[in-house]
C-alpha cells in the first residue's frame, strides 16, 4: 500500500479477534519504530511487550480503580465525562486486546513524551502496514500498583510515555470525518 493509504488505514481499534499477535512481529514493529526521529538523536525510548491477558486485566483493573479516585477527589477532573465507562465492571481499559506495547523511557529526558510519541506513531504505522490495529490508552498511565509495576519490569526512575494496545481488528471503523487544516498564515 501507498503512504496516503496507509494514513488512511490507520485507525484507533477497540475491538480485536481472539488471535494473539507473536513476539516477534511485535520485536519487528518495535524495530521500525526505532526509525523515528528524537531530540538530539537521543532515542530514550524503551519498551516493554504484555502478552499476558490476565495481567492486562489487573492491570486494568488498578487504573480503573485509580481513575475513578482521581474522579471523586477531582470535581472537574477531565475523566468526569468517562465515568459510566469506568464504573462499568465489565469494561477493560485494554478492550481486551491480546498485547499491549508500553513505550517508557527515563523520567529525567527533556523530550521524552514528544519523542516516544513519535516512536509510538511510527509503531502504530508499522503495525498497520501488517494488518495489525492499535489504539494508544492514556488510562494505563494511571497505573500505581507497585507490585504490578515491578512484575512490568519498570526501571527505576522511569516513566510510561505511550502505552500502545495491538492486536487483529474484528471491525475496522470508517475514517473519521476530519477538520479542515487551520492554517493561520502563510509567510512568504
Amino acid at each position: 500500500m501507498d503512504f496516503t493509504e496507509l494514513l488512511r488505514k490507520r485507525r484507533s481499534i477497540r475491538n480485536y479477534l481472539e488471535k494473539p499477535v507473536s513476539t516477534d512481529i511485535l520485536k519487528e514493529i518495535i524495530s521500525e519504530s526505532l526509525m523515528a526521529p528524537s531530540a538530539g538523536n537521543e532515542q530514550p525510548w524503551k519498551f516493554i511487550i504484555v502478552n499476558n491477558k490476565q495481567l492486562l486485566k489487573k492491570i486494568s483493573a488498578d487504573c480503573k480503580n485509580n481513575l475513578l479516585n482521581r474522579i471523586k477527589n477531582t470535581p472537574g477532573d477531565y475523566a468526569e465525562k468517562y465515568l459510566k465507562m469506568l464504573q462499568n465492571p465489565s469494561f477493560n481499559i485494554f478492550y481486551n486486546a491480546p498485547a499491549l506495547v508500553i513505550i517508557l523511557g527515563e523520567n529525567n529526558v527533556k523530550n521524552l513524551e514528544s519523542d516516544c510519541a513519535l516512536a509510538a506513531c511510527y509503531f502504530m504505522m508499522s503495525a498497520a502496514s501488517r494488518g495489525l490495529g492499535t489504539c494508544w490508552i492514556n488510562f494505563a498511565k494511571s497505573l500505581r500498583d507497585a507490585e504490578l509495576i515491578a512484575e512490568l519490569g519498570f526501571p527505576e526512575n522511569h516513566i510510561m510515555a505511550a502505552p500502545l494496545i495491538i492486536g487483529y481488528p474484528a471491525m475496522e471503523p470508517a475514517v473519521p470525518k476530519r477538520k479542515d487544516a487551520d492554517i493561520l498564515k502563510v509567510v512568504e
